[in-house]
């Protein structure tokens, strides 16, 4: 309900913040907002010192009989698909009792995907499949990289090999490595990735965000599908997240691609608030 500020009418806002294994997010339902609107709101929502702070705005709405709609800003207001913000607003979309059943569909930027709430505050999600994985892409890269696969997950992601995870300077080499012109004028996320014990150490940069996040769901689902494919692990693949926080992928590989992938992880709601617009 607007308040009034002197002469001017505030709009408060009602959000909720949610977290997949750190990758947090502002979510808004209901009403319906343009995609300029949205732009802007998650600009000023998701700052950082002086609104909610966040990764990235999620805008979720029920779509019809089993379905539930999500389109995902970054925090610099572009839009993409995003694969912990999907799970988290599948997981507010099933305990806000918007959907009454574990499995439903959420229609994304990415397609219509499958979703099963796997248990409290836990989502299993089918991915796009991956057309074709580029191992060991030729290109000029900073001092240190000696391997790079790329692939595009929903949104593009390029794999790092490195044999020193926390010593790795993430957002120096990351966002060298996302403007690097082997991937395009769009550019690329980055995941810094070690396997160790059978299980895969990631570190990501993200595009849009233009910084380490504590865990991404593309991000990761990558990483695993790269590293599968290059032979290094067996899916179904263990990960862990910047976070500490652990995953898993299931996938089939398919030609240079992968199909039948699915990511399962944690998607947390954090609290509920009103904020002035």
């Amino acid at each position: 309900m607007p308040e009034e500020r002197g002469s001017v009418a505030v709009q408060k806002i009602a959000f909720w913040k949610m977290s997949g294994a750190g990758n947090d997010f502002v979510l808004l339902s209901g009403g319906r907002l343009s995609s300029a609107v949205l732009k802007k709101l998650a600009v000023k929502l998701c700052a950082r010192g002086t609104a909610v702070g966040a990764d990235g705005l999620l805008f979720v709405n029920k779509a019809g009989a089993g379905r539930v709609s999500v389109r995902y800003f970054n925090s610099d207001g572009s839009e993409a698909f995003c694969g912990n913000g999907s799970r988290c607003a599948a997981w507010w979309a099933y305990s806000a009792g918007l959907m009454k059943k574990k499995e439903f569909s959420l229609e994304t930027l990415s397609g219509v995907l499958p979703v099963k709430v796997a248990g409290r505050e836990s989502v299993r999600m089918r991915m796009p499949d991956v057309g074709a994985v580029s191992l060991d892409l030729g290109g000029k890269y900073p001092a240190g990289v000696k391997t790079v696969h790329f692939l595009n997950t929903g949104v593009p992601h390029a794999v790092v090999p490195v044999s020193d995870l926390a010593g790795t300077d993430v957002r120096g080499l990351g966002r060298a490595l996302r403007h690097n012109k082997a991937f395009g004028p769009k550019g690329t996320n980055v995941n810094f990735v070690k396997v160790s014990a059978g299980r895969v150490l990631v570190r990501t940069y993200e595009r849009g965000v233009e910084d380490e996040t504590l865990a991404c769901g593309t991000g990761i689902t990558a990483s695993a599908v790269a590293l599968a494919l290059a032979g290094a692990v067996k899916p179904p693949v263990s990960l862990n997240s910047r976070s500490g926080e652990k995953f898993r992928v299931w996938l089939k590989p398919f030609g240079a691609g992968a199909r039948a992938i699915y990511i399962q992880g944690p998607a947390k709601l954090i609290f509920k608030g009103n904020i002035s617009a």
